[in-house]
């Protein structure tokens, strides 16, 4: 039946083509944005997953810098530390030299003043960003005997986060304390049991008074190579720190990158599939205006039956 009044065919032609065009503008939203997955209204599932997953991402490049801060603390105490050991050594070469008969004492002890102070020079500039662990004051307010270089950013299965850290503990690698209470490796002082009876430390020994018999001179060569020791180890431990640091930085670049690629997997755009789609969406839609086009024109056609 032809009727003036519903144009069945139009209709049909006129759905198509609205359908048509609402294909059309996802397929250009997605091509234009990068995304199949833009907005809540795509996908609410992949959305919420995707938006939390960046904000996480966010949260492991703050801890990356963090570890980067971390590794050059660790780096400068490091430094300290081994160059320290090689003046600690020459200290203990300059007393095995003061045990020898006939050498002037004064002489020597000249050069170890020198040692000592280049020793705490050293240890007092090992400071980086206003921190300094190997030259420290336990008593001060603020001291805290553990260093916390933030190290991971976790999510559990339940939603809950926290913040991993890596512990620096600084009793093991300080030279210098200013408490007199405290102790470091070098302040720390020994009473020598010869005719001198003196109490010293590495960094303040003497040998210059009358008294000091070789028996001083051996318990302050031991109690060096003590130090040297404890330094040994402190330095060790350091250089552990470091490389655990090291790895975890390697760790949590590597697992952003992860994650980037888990994120693009449920919300990026497969662009050569849509625009393959946008090409084919374009032609349907030239047809389905010619198709409409069509459908009009049919009741144009009643018009002749009556003239």
């Amino acid at each position: 039946m032809s009727s003036i009044m519903t144009n069945t065919a139009a209709m049909t032609a006129l759905r198509s083509l609205q359908s048509t065009n609402t294909a059309l503008e996802s397929a250009q939203a997605r091509i234009s944005t990068g995304y199949r997955v833009a907005e809540a209204s795509d996908n609410a599932a992949y959305w919420s997953i995707a938006t939390t997953m960046r904000s996480d991402n966010k949260a492991l490049g703050t801890v990356q810098d963090a570890l980067g801060l971390g590794s050059a603390k660790l780096d400068v105490a490091y430094t300290g530390v081994n160059s320290a050991i090689d003046v600690v050594d020459e200290i203990k070469a300059k007393l095995v030299a003061a045990r020898e008969p006939g050498v002037d004492r004064t002489k020597i002890q000249s050069e170890i003043g020198e040692l000592q102070n280049q020793l705490v020079s050293m240890t007092s500039s090992a400071s980086f960003s206003g921190e300094n662990w190997l030259s420290v004051d336990s008593a001060a307010a603020d001291y805290t005997a553990t260093k916390n270089i933030v190290a991971s950013f976790t999510r559990d299965s339940a939603g809950a986060v926290s913040i991993g850290t890596i512990a620096i503990d600084l009793t093991a690698t300080t030279l210098f304390d200013a408490n007199a209470l405290g102790g470091g490796i070098l302040d720390t002082t020994f009473t020598t049991t010869g005719a001198g009876a003196v109490t010293v430390s590495v960094a303040t020994l003497d040998i210059t008074a009358a008294s000091i018999d070789n028996t001083d001179i051996d318990e302050m060569i031991t109690n060096v190579d003590t130090a040297l020791a404890s330094m040994t180890t402190a330095a060790s431990n350091l250089g552990a720190a470091k490389s655990r640091v090291s790895l975890q930085s390697d760790f949590v670049s590597n697992l952003m990158d992860a994650i980037n690629r888990g994120v693009g997997q449920l919300v990026d755009a497969d662009m050569t599939e849509e625009s393959t789609r946008l090409q084919a969406l374009q032609t349907q839609q030239q047809l389905g205006i010619q198709s409409l086009s069509i459908a009009n024109s049919s009741t144009q056609s009643l018009l002749s039956l009556f003239r």
